[in-house]
This record gives C-alpha cells, structure tokens and sequence, in this order.
C-alpha cells in the first residue's frame, strides 16, 4: 500500500510538472512572413528581422521568407533592415499557441538609409557550416568582365576556388577532381545535362532572372544525390509584381531580350500576386565574326562558327499566407560547325512545376518540384563516324522542413525516371548502341542544430536504382566551431553514388562531344577480373577548412579536400572486337587545397583565389593523370565603382593555370577494318581511314601554360527612375595570348583559344 502511494505521489508530481512545462509553452508563439522590395515585389535575401528590446531575431532565405518562435504572447515591435534600404518597425500581436503571418516591404528609395546594424552574411557564416559552399548573387555575376559586354554565370563560375574551365571554346567545368558528368547542375531544381554553349564564355542561364547561385564543390549533404563530385543548383527570380519592366540589349556576340510584369492589374490592398517573366537571346557572332573579328574567323566563308539560341518562361503566383507555384518551361539549342574539325549540335527542353506551400497553422513548410527535361546532342567529326546521345528524364519531390530559433529539420523524397539512348562508332568500327529505361527512389533527412560556438548538420541519404536493384546508403556530416566571432573552424564527410555514365574520351586533348548512359544491366569484369558487385559509381569526401574575417568585408577562406573515387564505370570506346565488353572499371583520386581572399564593399569588390590539386585514376594498367589536372590554378578578379552617381564601372579579371595533361601520339598507320571478315582482300585494298598510335604512357605530355586578362568598362546613362541605359566597353583576352583549344592529331595542326576580342554592348532597362 505504501509502494502504491508512493508511485500516486510521483505520477502526480510527473503530471503537475508537464502541465507547467505545457501551460509555459502556451505563452509562447511563432511569427513568420516574407520580406519584399517595395518597388518590384522581390524578395529580400539574407534581410534582417527582429524582435525590438529583445535577442530574438533572423534572416531571411532566398525566398525573402522567415521565422522566429518562442516569441512572447503579447504585443510585439518587427525591426526590419537591409543595406539599402529603410529600416521599418511593424507592431504584431502574437496570441499563445498561434503562428502568425506578417508581410513585410521595405523602401529602397529614401534619402537617409539607416546602417544595418547585424550583418546577414556574418550571422549566416556563424549559423550555418557552409562548407565547401561558395553562393554567387547577380551582383557578383556583373562585377566580372564581360565577354561582348554580357555578364554570365560561366565567366564567374571559372574564377571560383577548384572549378577549372578547359577554356573558351566548347569549354567544360571540373570541380575538385570531378569530370563534368559527375556534377550536378540543376535550374530551378531541373538537371540541365549541358548547361554551356558551344562559344565557352556563355551558358543557357539569363543572368538578369539569377536570384541565387549555390556551387556545392564536395562534402555536400544529402538533400542532394545522383551525383559523386559537385553540385550547382541555380535558382532564378520571380516577374516583376508591380509593374511591366523589361530589358533589351545587344552586342557582336548577341542579342537578347526580358519581358516581365504583373498578371492583372497590380493593388496594394489584394491578397495575392502574379506575375510572368519571359527572356530570350540568340547568338549573332556567326555573321558579326567575318567582319568585326577577322583574326579570330576559321577563314573568311565561316567565321566564327558558333550558333546558340535560348528561350525560358515562367508564371508565378503568390499567395495571401506565402505560399508560392511557379510553372516555367525552357528551350536551349547549340551548333558547332567548323568543317576543319567538327559538326556539333545539341537542344535541351523541359519543363515544370515548383511549389512552396506554408499551411496556416501548422509549422512544417512545403517544398515541391515536378517537371521534364530532355536533351539530345550529335556530334560528326573528320573522322566521318558520327555519334548521338539522348537522355529523357521525369521527376517528382517533395520536402518538409521544420524551423526553431537554433535548428532546421529538412527531410523529403524523390523520384526520378529516365531513359537514355546510345549510338556511338568507336576508331576500330566496333558500333555501341544502347537503350536504356531507368528508375531512381530517394529519401533524405537533414538535422541542423547551433550553439553559441558549434553547428552540426548530421544527415543521411538512401537512393534505390531499381534498375540494378541496388540501395545506396549515404550517411554524411557537416561541422563547424566559431573558435571567435571571427574565425571558425569547419569540416564535412560524407558517401556519394550515381549510375549516368558520360562518354567522354580521356584520350581526346579536348572533349568536343559528351553523351550520356545510365549504367549498365549487362555483367562486366573489373581490372583484376572479378565480376563487378555493383555498377554503380562511388566516391566518398573529406574536406576541413577554416574561414577568417580579417576585417570589415574583408574574409579568408581556406580548405583541403580529399575525394576518392572508389569505383568509376567507364564506356570501353576502344573495344577492339565485339567479345570485349562495352565497360570497364576504373578508381581515382583527388587531392587539394584552395586559398581564397574576398574584399566587399559598397565600391570595391576583390576577389583572389588559388588553386593546387592532384587528380588521377587508375585502368587496372598504370596510374595517370587527367586531362583535366591542371596543379596550379590562380584568378585574380578586381572591380570598381565610381562617379557621382556610382553609374561607371570597370572590372579587370587575370586567369593562370598550368597546362593539361594529354597522351602523346606516337605515329600513324593505315587502319583497315576487315568488313570482309578473313576475305578482305587485305593485300590489294587501299584504306581510307588513318590509324593512331598513342603513347603507352597515358597522359604523360602537358599543354602549354595557360593565362588571359579580361577588361570592361560600364557606364549607366539614368533617363528617368525607371529607364536606364547602360553601355559596355570590354577587352578579351586583352594581351592576345595563344591558348591551345584543340589538337587535330590527323591534320596534325593546333587550333587556339579566341584571340584578343574587342567588343561593345548596349542594353536599356525599362
């Protein structure tokens, strides 16, 4: 009886206790909303929110949107602050047990702008490890010189810390040791398969409609997967929600156009909003070269022969709680011809839908994505054996994120379908073709938590490929220490898998043609002859840093990385005969280190970053080095804003790698195919084609060195508020230096990089 009693007094002390904690909670409550641009209806990115006479506070996402919870029922005072704008004070009341909504729009027109006493950057580098992640704005997009005086998102992606560009002219990115079919770059959260055109100075993104660039350069977590090296993910804007706007501009390399607005006639007092953007461009460069850049033609009947045309829509709508559907679709087509080396082509359309949804009521926010892309690309070169690939690919995912004050929980899934098809003729007239129909199943889960000094980002990725009937589990981690308010110490691990297979050819000096395969249903033996367990790719990354604020705007950044790619499904273009097996296997490894120095200030912004990395692989045969190992890699990037009015603007961008690997040719030979099997007349016939022989060595010649200074000029001619004109002088490769772009080894003759390119461009804004 005294045992009974005593449990009775503890069950009630236990509930007495609970009913405190839950009657305390219920003081509490969230406050959420969006922070806008008053003029368009943008979001305000990285703006600061606060609750005054209080240490609550935060900032706000990509999408302008926050949360604060744990907020006193009562009435309460928003500060909101972003540079550039007016700081405003918006009185709420928070009810217990409630989530509020609150809209903000801040004013960027006033006279006296008020400092913003936290920085968002600063507080998002506390907060968040960040590693190996370098986030790219518009502003710094514009900031770099601008080949033919348009701004691309390729130009500044070269001069980022361990992402190496093979150059100008069908120019490719490696990030830290992976090849290009082994990042992932998504638009909008679409993978776009070939982001960059033929002319390697421009890729199929807009600039003006970039909201957000995130270049994820390994140790990535696990809302991303498929991919074994790096990941880019792009996100672009809304239309203008206020009023119609637009854009049109042109110069000797293209011209090209923006259209956007609201849908409907715009009131303050509505609800909702929608709105439309629609851009387009077309190269002119093949008609503008044989006059302007003589120097720089193949020969006065071609030119330059490049060609690109790219389309991209969307509308969006918006929501009175927050709650965001976008629908866009897009058109990227590419051509090559030069008849001295190759005829290229490719085209990449889709399109899709994407959704944020913030119940009311509830905490969990929404996220979704559901669209189409698909790419297609064929390649003849002067070797006449022609090559096309085409991949197909559907998806769908969802994810659900939950935010407290110190810590983020994000977990979804995904689904993906598709199909690839094949057709390649290899140097010995062995043809491969493939048709393949593939599924991929994902689910991930991602828990963020932060204290005065520490983060941590433990998160766990599992993807099924049902085609091989193979399950992935991918555990990965994220850390970073706040050793002081300036330094911080941090670091990432994690296991990463993929089957698209790319068939590239580490032979070739430069790679004009990639197609894409998923991987293989056949069965295939390693380099040591054993059956191949899995056929999937793997790579696992460890990577630590340290980051230092040195001073005002003034931030160094310092990481090493190491990747090894445990296992790579190669294609075996140089079968000999059909017996041999259409794959083969291959390790790697990559090893490096990054040195970046970053100044930003309202005038200046600096930007200097060196490069040293180590990447191989091994066949089964020997160790060697890729074609894309350049050691030392340094960018030097500098520009300036000046004039009354801050309306001129120069840039000035110096580039130094030392040269790729490549593999020697040794000699030629006549190649005769035996078609006729043993009855060739092998005694009498007179080949057509012409053999190589390569050098047993792999890899072991080097390029020359590389290095290019780019300059421009801008200066903005203000009409009125809303009309601008901007005028854009730029240099390219201002000192004319002789970069290889590409060897033809049949011709035995050297194509260079572009020469020195003089350009001006001119765009007006309405």
């Amino acid at each position: 009886m005294q045992h009974a009693q005593i449990l009775i007094n503890k069950l009630f002390a236990t509930l007495t206790l609970l009913t405190i904690a839950v009657s305390l909670s219920a003081q509490f409550g969230t406050i959420r909303g969006h922070i806008f641009d008053k003029e368009s209806g943008e979001p305000i990115i990285y703006g600061t929110i606060l609750i005054k006479d209080t240490e609550l506070g935060t900032t706000t996402d990509l999408d302008g949107f926050y949360t604060i919870s744990n907020v006193p029922a009562g009435e309460i005072i928003l500060v909101s602050s972003y540079i550039g704008y007016e700081t405003v004070e918006i009185p709420a009341t928070i009810k217990a047990n409630d989530i509020r909504y609150k809209k903000i729009e801040l004013d960027g027109s006033g006279v006296e702008l008020k400092t913003v006493d936290i920085s968002a950057r600063r507080e998002q580098a506390r907060s968040e490890v960040q590693i190996s992640k370098l986030q790219v704005s518009q502003k710094q997009i514009k900031a770099l010189p601008s080949t033919g005086g348009d701004a691309d998102i390729l130009q500044y992606l070269q001069v980022l810390p361990g992402i190496i560009s093979t150059g100008d002219q069908g120019g490719q990115l490696f990030i830290r040791g992976g090849s290009p079919v082994q990042n992932k770059i998504m638009l909008d959260g679409m993978t776009i398969y070939n982001p960059f055109h033929s002319v390697g100075s421009y890729s199929v993104f807009e600039t003006e409609l970039i909201k957000n660039v995130d270049v994820l350069t390994g140790g990535f977590n696990a809302e991303h997967g498929g991919r074994i090296s790096a990941v880019i993910d792009i996100q672009t804007r809304e239309g203008n929600k206020k009023r119609f706007a637009g854009q049109i501009s042109g110069s000797p390399f293209m011209v090209k156009g923006l259209l956007e607005g609201p849908i409907g006639k715009y009131r303050e007092d509505k609800k909702g909003a929608a709105s439309f953007v629609l851009t387009g461009k077309r190269s002119i460069i093949e008609s503008t070269s044989q006059t302007l850049y003589p120097n720089a033609s193949v020969n006065d009947s071609i030119g330059l022969p490049f060609f690109f045309n790219d389309l991209y829509g969307k509308l969006s709508f918006v929501t009175s709680n927050g709650s965001k559907f976008n629908v866009f679709g897009f058109n990227f087509a590419d051509e090559y011809n030069n008849p001295l080396v190759a005829k290229i082509g490719w085209e990449n359309a889709g399109g899709g839908m994407n959704f944020n949804l913030i119940p009311k009521g509830s905490s969990l926010i929404v996220n979704g994505n559901i669209g189409f892309t698909s790419y297609s690309t064929n390649i003849q070169e002067a070797d006449e054996r022609p090559r096309s690939s085409d991949i197909n690919e559907g998806f769908l995912g969802l994810d659900f994120s939950y935010y407290g004050n110190t810590y983020a929980i994000n977990y979804g899934v995904e689904i993906k379908s598709i199909r690839t098809d094949f057709n390649f003729t290899n140097p010995f007239n062995i043809t491969l073709k493939e048709f393949q129909n593939t599924t991929e199943f994902s689910a991930f889960a991602k828990y963020r938590k932060s204290w005065d000094k520490l983060v941590i980002e433990p998160s766990v990725r599992l993807q099924y490929y049902a085609s091989l009937s193979e399950l992935s589990p991918e555990p990965r981690l994220g850390i970073k220490y706040n050793i002081t308010d300036n330094i911080r110490f941090k670091g990432a691990a994690g296991i990463y898998s993929q089957n698209l297979i790319s068939t590239s050819n580490e032979r070739d000096v430069v790679n004009l043609f990639t197609g894409f395969l998923s991987g293989p249903d056949e069965r295939f033996k390693d380099f040591d002859g054993n059956d191949v367990d899995s056929k999937l790719q793997y790579a696992q990354h460890l990577i630590g840093g340290v980051e230092v604020d040195l001073m005002k705007g003034l931030t160094l950044n310092i990481e090493g990385y190491y990747k090894n790619f445990s296992q790579l499904i190669i294609v075996n273009r140089n079968k000999i005969s059909p017996e041999d097996s259409d794959y083969a296997t291959e390790t790697g490894r990559a090893i490096g280190g990054d040195v970046s120095l970053r100044y930003d200030m309202p005038q200046w912004y600096i930007w200097a970053t060196y490069s040293l990395g180590s990447v191989n692989r091994f066949d089964g045969e020997q160790t060697y080095r890729t074609v894309f190992d350049r050691r030392h890699n340094v960018n030097l990037l500098c520009s300036y804003t000046f004039g009354e009015s801050r309306d001129w603007l120069v840039s000035a961008r110096w580039n130094f790698g030392t040269g790729f690997p490549f593999t020697r040719t040794q000699g030629f030979y006549n190649y005769l195919p035996f078609l006729e099997g043993v009855s060739t007349p092998y005694q009498t016939e007179n080949p057509d084609n012409v053999g190589i022989i390569f050098s047993d060595n792999r890899n072991d010649g080097l390029l020359p060195y590389y290095h290019r200074l780019d300059l421009s000029i801008q200066k903005t001619i203000e009409i009125s508020k809303r009309l601008n004109i901007e005028i854009t002088a730029g240099l390219s490769n201002a000192y004319d230096r002789d970069n290889i772009f590409y060897f033809d080894r049949l011709r035995y003759e050297r194509v260079n990089q572009l020469p020195i390119l003089p350009s001006l461009g001119i765009k007006f804004n309405f």
